[in-house]
């Protein structure tokens, strides 16, 4: 993402589905084995609570230690938020490592507003992670400009749009209770999404 900030969304969507849809396919199916009769939704429930509570942690951690924390934790969030997504999809039937996952993903966040628009940023991002191979090392970028829009792109992604919002974990003394209702409430909001989403299939 670092490498290629401007695609830094559909580089996380597209790792995401490869490393998470698997863990959240066998977790739905552990689950099930070990609560038999536990409904779809009961499921999707199981998974949004674990998530925001991931997610509660990290904003009070960003606000516990300042401006650097938050940046990192903008990634850590939306990183977050895809495996709470991936896990829903899972509970809710629906195969968490199929390569539409990632449109899904995009889609949610808000990334894109329509799947289309996702799927050809996705080949565009895909491609271009290739072609980064090819001309590693022939140039370097400053690496504050880079962070810059790298730090943009995951905010857009993790649903922390208003500025008084990411801003708001910085405030001296109230950075932790800030910071754990920023990323409460975002992902609160991209889990009745996914839900919806799911659910109208």
């Amino acid at each position: 993402m670092q490498a290629d900030p401007q695609y830094a969304p559909e580089h996380l969507a597209l790792e995401a589905v490869r490393r998470l849809g698997p863990e959240a396919r066998r977790w739905a199916d552990q689950v099930r084995t070990t609560r038999p009769g536990i409904t779809p939704d009961k499921l999707a429930q199981l998974a949004e609570k674990r998530f925001l509570g991931h997610a509660r942690l990290s904003g009070a951690v960003s606000g516990a230690v300042g401006l650097p924390g938050a940046v990192v934790d903008i990634g850590v969030l939306a990183w977050t938020q895809s495996r709470m997504v991936l896990h829903m999809a899972a509970a809710l039937g629906i195969d968490p490592a199929h390569t539409d996952r990632a449109t899904d993903l995009l889609v949610l966040q808000r990334v894109h507003k329509v799947a289309e628009t996702a799927r050809v940023a996705l080949g565009v991002a895909a491609g271009r992670e290739r072609a980064s191979r090819l001309f590693a090392g022939t140039g370097a970028r400053p690496l504050s400009g880079v962070m810059m829009k790298l730090g943009v792109k995951l905010a857009q992604m993790a649903g922390i749009r208003a500025a008084k919002r990411m801003f708001a974990k910085i405030i001296p003394g109230a950075g932790m209770v800030l910071g754990t209702w920023a990323n409460s409430a975002a992902t609160k909001d991209l889990a009745r999404r996914t839900r919806e989403y799911y659910r109208r299939g």
